[in-house]
């Protein structure tokens, strides 16, 4: 194994600074969206499924398109019966499958307060 000649400076990691400006976009947003009572996660994923209307969704394409690997995943299942704006049902096809659908009361949730505030964050972010 090669020896370092001295540490890695983490100051410049490109890796590394994009997930602290990550955080602090995302800290943007969810402040935002406080007063809706969402994180941008939260919208994020009501968003996807939303998107995906004419078609339920299994939880794994859901992930998957969330970019969710490992336990990220589970998380998605687990804020679905905490927040419980979506029903989990089985696929025809496969049992082992839950299909993923916004609720009505989802589907509210999504598209009312919380657009007003994402376009605040989103203009806010733009002109920063």
């Amino acid at each position: 194994m090669p020896k370092l000649s001295r540490p890695i400076n983490r100051g410049v990691c490109n890796c590394t600074a994009m997930r602290k400006a990550s955080r602090r976009v995302s800290q943007m947003y969810d402040a935002a969206l406080a007063s809706a009572g969402l994180k941008v996660t939260q919208l994020a994923i009501l968003s996807e499924i939303d998107l995906r209307a004419h078609a339920p969704v299994t939880m794994r394409e859901l992930a998957d398109a969330m970019v969710m690997i490992g336990p990220r995943s589970v998380r998605i299942s687990a804020l679905s019966n905490e927040i419980g704006w979506w029903p989990g049902s089985q696929a025809d096809a496969d049992r082992r499958c839950k299909l993923v659908v916004l609720t009505e009361k989802g589907r509210v949730k999504n598209r009312c307060q919380p657009v007003l505030s994402w376009r605040v964050a989103q203009e806010r972010f733009e002109r920063t």
